[in-house]
């Protein structure tokens, strides 16, 4: 099946819209962070701006909050045992119709994953990602939304912190095995409409891989960064995931002072250097980092 779909010259403009943003895809709900150690992750997310907003009500699962960056502490262990080492265990998409989006991507060949709803949580539709991630589909996002059901706020504590330095959601990199670009580059574009950028158009100072870009609307698009092992490194499947959170700033230099004054130390080596372009912060728990890329939507 090629992702390809074939427009009459005859459409109209909102079919051919529809089209090109089949699922009505509206940016990054939360990404989730799964880990033994959630006193420790919460630390780290605190000093590069973030605030926790709300408790989960039945389960050991924190949301961290600063703008629109919505970031998911889950210490819930769920039969396995967590990993000290955290993991980025899923992503949530903004859709116009969470229900219909599934039904869609399942028809394409997606994995649905089977729900456990607890009494009183919400029933979040989900389909596996890279790895043992998860994407779910999330419709609830303006008025009302999915945390109203399942989290009680923090007791005293601002519900939407503004953003350090004015920073949002600017992608996700993931690690793929070796000659793996063309399937995962196949699979967003015909599950979710993304399309790919020439190599010429990059972003931030790790310019590696392919990027693919989201169908959302300008002001809240994202980018997946596909990343194959280097030259000459054994290539393990299981080595497959989301590595590191994109944040874009509109002034990055502005930003890391910022965020440095916060105690966020950045890499500095012959190879990675903070640019107006951008900058990667040091790893954390031996697993967490954030790449900062300019991005004039800040």
């Amino acid at each position: 099946m090629t992702a390809a779909t074939l427009i009459s010259p005859s459409a109209d403009r909102e079919e051919m819209v529809e089209e090109a943003n089949p699922l009505g895809l509206d940016g990054i709900e939360f990404i989730e962070y799964a880990t033994a150690k959630p006193q420790a992750l919460g630390q780290v997310l605190e000093m590069m701006g973030f605030k926790p907003v709300a408790r989960h009500r039945s389960r050991e699962v924190l949301l961290y909050r600063q703008g629109g960056i919505n970031i998911i502490v889950n210490a819930h262990a769920k039969g396995s045992p967590l990993s000290d080492k955290p993991i980025i265990t899923a992503i949530a998409l903004r859709v116009r119709d969470a229900t219909a989006a599934y039904q869609r991507a399942l028809d394409r060949g997606a994995w649905g994953v089977p729900t456990h709803v607890e009494v009183m949580e919400l029933n979040i539709p989900a389909i596996h990602g890279v790895g043992t991630s998860r994407i779910y589909f999330v419709d609830r996002h303006k008025q009302f939304s999915i945390y109203d059901v399942d989290f009680t706020p923090i007791p005293g504590v601002d519900q939407y912190p503004p953003a350090t330095a004015g920073l949002h959601f600017f992608g996700v990199v993931q690690y793929i095995g070796n000659e793996r670009t063309e399937d995962w580059t196949e699979f967003y574009r015909e599950l979710f409409g993304f399309g790919t950028l020439a190599p010429e158009q990059r972003f931030g100072i790790l310019p590696k891989g392919r990027i693919l870009r989201s169908p959302c609307p300008p002001a809240s698009r994202f980018y997946i960064q596909l990343i194959e092992p280097e030259a000459g490194v054994l290539d393990v499947e299981d080595d497959e995931g989301l590595q590191r959170i994109g944040l874009g700033s509109a002034d990055v230099l502005a930003t890391v002072a910022e965020l440095t004054q916060r105690g966020v130390e950045f890499v500095a080596s012959r190879s990675v250097q903070t640019s107006e372009r951008g900058a990667l912060t040091k790893t954390w728990l031996g697993s967490v980092s954030f790449e900062i890329v300019h991005d004039l939507r800040g």
